[in-house]
């Protein structure tokens, strides 16, 4: 059985399952916009570290958030581990109270 493995926009690991996360979120009017293929740690890291709104308005490009300080530390520490690995991700004090 051959299973499929795809690489994440945002780390660049490879995995074997890939999500869409829309660049503009849908909320915010991005439902037909450009898109990016990322590993479930990397789409729940975005939206556990940023409002729907800053990605809409400031992050709504896979280079502006790769460049962005809060996802370069995160960045940094996923891309030590295998593509499959289980990453556990908490919201940041700032997005929960949103």
């Amino acid at each position: 059985m051959h299973s499929e493995k795809y690489i994440c926009d945002l780390c660049g690991r490879e995995v074997s399952k890939i999500t869409v996360h829309h660049l503009v979120p849908k909320e915010e009017g991005g439902k037909d916009l450009d898109t990016a293929m990322l590993c479930l740690p990397c789409h729940k890291q975005i939206h556990a570290l940023y409002s729907n709104k800053e990605l809409s308005v400031r992050l709504y490009t896979i280079t502006r958030l790769k460049n962005d300080d809060k996802i370069k530390k995160y960045l940094k520490f996923i891309t030590k581990h295998p593509g499959d690995s289980h990453i556990s991700v908490k919201k940041s004090k700032d997005v929960r109270k949103r």
